[in-house]
């Protein structure tokens, strides 16, 4: 633990400049510092006071959403005596999560500290937790071995790992076994999530396949900026492309181009809106310089009143919004797919009855799309072209959206349960309240 101490401290002494240099220019990268650096807010030690504490980490947007009805679920399993407090890494999962969990104040918010003894102690301390639980599988060996020197069990929730994970680890199986064998559960995604766990080191009386959690997402109350959306489109079809990356160093073309260029080529036999939803908000001005010369407006400014002007193209530039917009939408694209990205969470428009399209990059979601592809619920497109041609069809073939929507959320209806399982494996790990809990 101390050369890893002293290796994490080398990484930031040499980035130094950087992130400072950003913490000046950027007030992202300034928020929650004290936090991370272990300074806990008083508010925290009142909260936890004579309480019994879980501490969720949710890293950001994706593990945010996913977490939302699990810990609902065990509020209302644990009762009153319990209380639930959530960290996060990113700002924007810090931003969702305030407005998921906090709205009214019975969920501490905060950023998680970094993976040093003096920032993660002060936390510990104060909060004192009966359980951790990571969402997915971010481990930080220096927590870990905190909660196992103070005997708190350890619960990884929702657990996968991708084909990059994978080889990875399996190149240090050495340290991963290490590693590994401090979480008290692991409760896998899948089958195969939960074989190459064991493969990497956990042990196997430790791994159990409780499935996905995001199969469990609820469809959320449809927003402002969905209804607004719905009233722009004046009745033509809404295609809504989600979480949509720019270029790598293997394609030219961002998501959002190839997107517009396929748009583009159906718009005059079929017109439709378009719904733009970056990933990352960082790239909110990026995509919005390639739609300048259009019929645009920015989602954040749905909010403030009904447009009076006409729109061909929506840019999603808010946060937390997109599960309602897929509520309205015709079809839907998930992005981190033409991009080699690993793609992002198809459930979410599935639930709302969508044909899906996605491009050939799903490594992170194999086991899902596997599913959907098995009952023609979803449309693998590696190009412009196939893009194009996929929106015509679905475009102008009623019949067929239809039945490749109904098929997508069958697969979703039928794979939920994951939270039922995950609650209970949790609530068996706890002291003394899981006795008493039905």
């Amino acid at each position: 633990m101390a050369l890893y101490s002293l290796l994490l401290a080398a990484v930031f002494i040499v980035g130094a400049p950087y992130w400072l240099l950003r913490m000046v220019t950027s007030g992202r990268y300034r928020a929650g510092l004290a936090e991370r650096l272990g300074c806990v807010p008083d508010g925290f030690h009142l909260a936890a006071s004579g309480r019994d504490v879980i501490w969720l980490h949710a890293v950001s947007v994706g593990e945010v959403l996913a977490a939302t009805r699990l810990v609902s679920e065990l509020e209302s399993s644990l009762g009153p005596t319990w209380l639930i407090v959530i960290s996060t890494t990113t700002a924007t999962g810090q931003a969702l999560a305030r407005e998921r969990f906090s709205a009214c104040g019975s969920h501490p918010i905060f950023y998680y500290p970094l993976d040093f003894a003096f920032a993660v102690r002060p936390w510990l301390h104060a909060l004192q937790p009966k359980l951790f639980v990571l969402m997915e599988s971010e481990l930080w060996p220096r927590m870990l071995s905190e909660c196992r020197s103070q005997e708190i069990p350890v619960a990884v929730v929702n657990a996968r790992v991708s084909d990059r994970s994978f080889l990875r680890g399996m190149r240090v199986r050495g340290l991963w076994r290490r590693l590994l064998a401090k979480p008290s559960l692991f409760l896998a995604q899948s089958d195969e999530d939960a074989r190459r766990l064991v493969a990497m080191g956990a042990e196997a009386q430790d791994v159990h396949v409780s499935g996905n959690l995001k199969y469990d997402v609820r469809a959320p109350k449809q927003s402002r900026i969905a209804e607004q959306i719905r009233i722009l489109a004046a009745g033509r079809p809404i295609l809504v492309a989600g979480s949509t990356h720019g270029a790598t160093g293997q394609e030219s073309s961002s998501e959002d181009e190839v997107l517009l260029q396929a748009w583009d080529a159906v718009q005059g036999e079929h017109p439709s809106l378009l719904v733009l939803a970056p990933r990352h908000p960082q790239r909110f001005g990026a995509v919005e310089a390639l739609i300048t010369k259009r019929s645009y407006l920015k989602a954040s400014s749905l909010n403030e009143a009904t447009p009076t002007t006409p729109a061909d193209i929506i840019l999603l530039d808010t946060i937390g919004d997109l599960a309602a917009v897929y509520s309205v939408a015709t079809v839907a694209f998930v992005g981190g797919s033409l991009v080699p990205h690993g793609g992002h969470n198809p459930l979410e428009p599935a639930q709302f009855a969508l044909p899906i399209l996605m491009g050939p990059s799903f490594e992170n979601f194999r086991d899902i799309v596997r599913r959907l592809r098995a009952e023609q619920g979803i449309a693998i497109t590696d190009n412009a072209e196939e893009l194009r041609t996929s929106l015509t069809e679905l475009l102008s073939n009623a019949e067929k959206a239809t039945g490749m929507g109904r098929r997508a959320k069958s697969v979703f209806e039928q794979q939920q349960g994951a939270t039922v399982r995950t609650v209970k494996a949790l609530l068996a790990l706890l002291p003394g309240p899981s006795e008493d809990q039905p």
